[in-house]
């Protein structure tokens, strides 16, 4: 049956054209039975009729673009629920069709996929920021459930990355900039090696348009010369394996340009020493004879030290198979190869898409579909805590996986990625051997939690019972788990300090208007709580707390007080001890320190924030004096508090470790050193420091006030 005229014909008039039908029809006959394409001729019918009239931003009619990830999936041999969806992912979005619609014609499977690739535009969000992530968050949580969503959206992204010139300058850079951070990582991620490639490739076109195209025009240039290198070495190579007895082909690998330009970037090189690495692919008939190639390229030319990888053995993070090494060619010039054999190199090019292209030989659907489903109960896990902006952060570190490999006291191999701590390590291994931890061993030797672990180390943890995370450990962790399980921890640590501080908040605005909690009594809090559409006491101290809900206000509700008495002085204080970390927090702009005269800001989500009264940032806030508390220090608090200093200095050979040691004797640690400006004859140093109070700045600042190579020294101030 000619399923291309089937379509067409049952189209309006105006309307039958080939909008890439033929093809998609070619290639969908190819692997699946005419009941299937019956279906599918059926979804582009309601497609075609939803969007009637509808045209993209190049002119073309907008029933092209979901024809065009149809064939981008249909290459990749998906199921028809696949292909079907992929046709119909933008008519909840873009027409008058509804999930309903979709699940009443073509069944429920095929709805949860064109739902799970929609963007949520019927909800208000806050900004545009939460509702990108808020609609990504919504696209993870299906993928846990249906990989093929991920495989819809790519293929979606992709078209729309070879269609990206119609669009202005700023959605182009802005678009552009989303593929290159999160989409072709994920694709990375799923072992897709083909359209990974054509997402960096387009992502780096029009996020950088001037450098694409300087590096195109060098890669034509040096592709003359380059040929005939490539052939010869490749028929050396060729000739070595054939001496040896070894089969395989041997081709020269196309580099892509975004490749090129991240080496340049991370590596810090000219554009000639990229654009002169020779690339080259061998492919073996068995694992056996990937190593025996190995020691026939070896040697024929030398192997650069530390460049041998062998991802057979132990593979990447997305399942991808293959040895790598480095040598130095002809005239010094560096040739990468890589070894590996056919079925592995289908793989490193489809990833978890082999499911469906080699589904027929069970042997192949190992690594990459076990893997991705790790990744994807390692997400199912990060969403269960935290806004959808922290889980898109979490998705982002987990997306770039340059890993390690160590080993578990039991000589389980653990993979982490680079950078990661012992911290990271015990998150990997359980949430609550992460909470738990005290300490831990590498190579049986005790180190500090944050030492950076590196490949082939043997990682024990010390967990002890009663144990909690330490907010610190934020501050070097590396892994999206680690991250997630330690802020949760943090939530509820804010939420009951929330709780108190609230309450104290409360109580102090009582007192102001005479009144108090008792003095309310249950039968109007119940009320209140009722009008605010709250459950308890609690949740009422805590949005208190939390800067959500002011006080005053509160109290006067509470107290049935009108606007009028809002003219009464405060007469009571709330006591700052020192020791409050998540809700009253300290002001960045002007570090107060005990002995300062302060005021408090009640901020929303962050509580109280400590002011000096001479910051110069009060003028703002003092256009709300509602939310200004009245505060006061504890006497003999037992913490250090940071403070900023400002010197000038004569420009002499060591004068700022003399600062630092005159600092240093004073008692103080310094945090930060920054150099303001330095002139011919001075310099202007600032010292971020920890000091106890007033009283012990004064001494440091006494001390270095009489070097003889300190011309000025004050306090900075905002």
């Amino acid at each position: 049956m000619d399923y291309t005229a089937a379509i067409l014909a049952k189209l309006p008039g105006a309307n039958k054209r080939d909008h890439g039908v033929r093809r998609l029809v070619e290639t969908l006959q190819a692997y699946l039975p005419e009941d299937q394409l019956k279906t599918i001729t059926a979804a582009y019918e309601f497609g075609a009729k939803a969007h009637a009239g509808q045209s993209r931003k190049t002119g073309e009619a907008y029933i092209t673009h979901p024809v065009a990830v149809a064939q981008e999936l249909a290459e990749m041999r998906l199921d028809a629920q696949a292909i079907t969806a992929a046709i119909l992912h933008d008519t909840v979005e873009d027409t008058t069709a509804s999930l309903d619609d979709i699940s009443e014609k073509f069944g429920s499977e095929v709805a949860l996929l064109v739902d799970g690739v929609s963007k949520l535009d019927q909800i208000q969000f806050r900004s545009r920021a939460e509702a990108q992530s808020e609609s990504f968050r919504k696209m993870m949580l299906a993928m846990i459930e249906d990989i093929r969503v991920i495989l819809v959206k790519l293929a979606d992204r992709l078209h729309n990355m070879q269609t990206l010139g119609a669009m202005p300058t700023n959605k182009k850079k802005r678009i552009a900039r989303e593929t290159l951070d999160i989409y072709a990582p994920i694709a990375n991620r799923l072992g897709i090696n083909r359209l990974k490639v054509q997402l960096e490739d387009l992502g780096f076109k029009h996020l950088h348009p001037f450098r694409y195209r300087v590096l195109e025009a060098a890669l034509k240039k040096s592709q003359g010369s380059q040929k005939q290198i490539v052939k010869k070495i490749t028929e050396e190579f060729g000739a070595a394996m054939a001496d040896e007895g070894v089969e395989g082909e041997v081709v020269g690998r196309q580099k892509h340009l975004y490749a090129i330009y991240n080496k340049m970037a991370t590596k810090k090189r000219q554009l000639s020493d990229v654009v002169d690495v020779y690339g080259f692919r061998i492919i073996c008939p068995d694992v056996g004879s990937c190593y025996q190639v190995v020691g026939i390229v070896h040697g024929l030319y030398k192997p650069m030290p530390g460049r041998f990888k062998d991802y057979i053995a132990i593979p990447r993070i997305n399942g991808y198979q293959s040895l790598h090494t480095t040598l130095f060619g002809p005239k010094g010039l560096p040739l990468e190869v890589q070894i590996r054999t056919r079925d592995m190199d289908r793989l490193a090019e489809s990833g978890v898409a082999s499911h469906w292209i080699y589904k027929a030989d069970e042997k192949l659907d190992t690594s990459p579909q076990r893997r991705t489903r790790e990744w994807l109960s390692n997400l199912d896990e990060l969403q269960q805590s935290g806004t959808s902006e922290e889980f898109l952060e979490s998705v982002k570190v987990d997306l770039f996986p340059d890993k390690i490999y160590v080993f578990t006291p039991k000589g389980d191999i653990m993979p982490l990625p680079k950078g990661s701590t012992t911290v990271d390590f015990a998150y990997a291994v359980h949430t609550d051997v992460g909470d738990r931890c005290v300490a831990a061993k590498v190579n049986r030797g005790l180190v500090p939690l944050r030492t950076e672990l590196h490949n082939s180390q043997t990682i024990e943890i010390i967990t002890a019972r009663g144990a909690k995370p330490n907010p610190n450990w934020l501050t070097f962790v590396s892994t999206a788990k680690a991250r997630m399980a330690i802020r949760h921890h943090m939530k509820n640590l804010r939420s009951s300090e929330s709780v108190d501080l609230g309450k104290r908040l409360l109580d102090r605005s009582l007192k102001d208007i005479g009144s108090s909690l008792r003095k309310v009594g249950k039968v109007r809090i119940a009320e209140t709580l009722e009008e605010f559409e709250l459950n308890n006491n609690i949740e009422l101290f805590e949005q208190i707390g939390l800067g959500e809900r002011l006080a005053p206000l509160t109290a006067r509700f509470l107290t049935g007080v009108n606007d009028e008495g809002e003219g009464c002085e405060n007469t009571t204080s709330m006591t700052i001890s020192g020791t409050e970390g998540m809700v009253i927090s300290y002001g960045k702009c002007c570090y107060p320190i005990p002995g300062d005269d302060v005021m408090g800001y009640l901020t929303a989500g962050r509580g109280v924030v400590i002011h000096r009264n001479q910051c110069g940032n009060l003028s703002n806030f003092r256009k709300q004096p509602d939310k200004w508390i009245s505060v006061n220090w504890e006497k003999n608090i037992e913490r250090d508090f940071l403070c900023q200093i400002q010197t000038d200095t004569k420009n002499k050979p060591g004068v700022l470790a003399e600062v630092a040691a005159t600092i240093g004797d004073c008692g103080s640690n310094i945090e930060q050193v920054e150099v303001l400006g330095r002139h011919e004859d001075c310099s202007v140093l600032s010292f971020l420091l920890l000091v106890k109070d007033r009283v012990h700045l004064a001494s440091i600042m006494r001390s270095v006030r009489n070097m003889k190579n300190v011309i000025r020294i004050s306090r900075d101030c905002a």
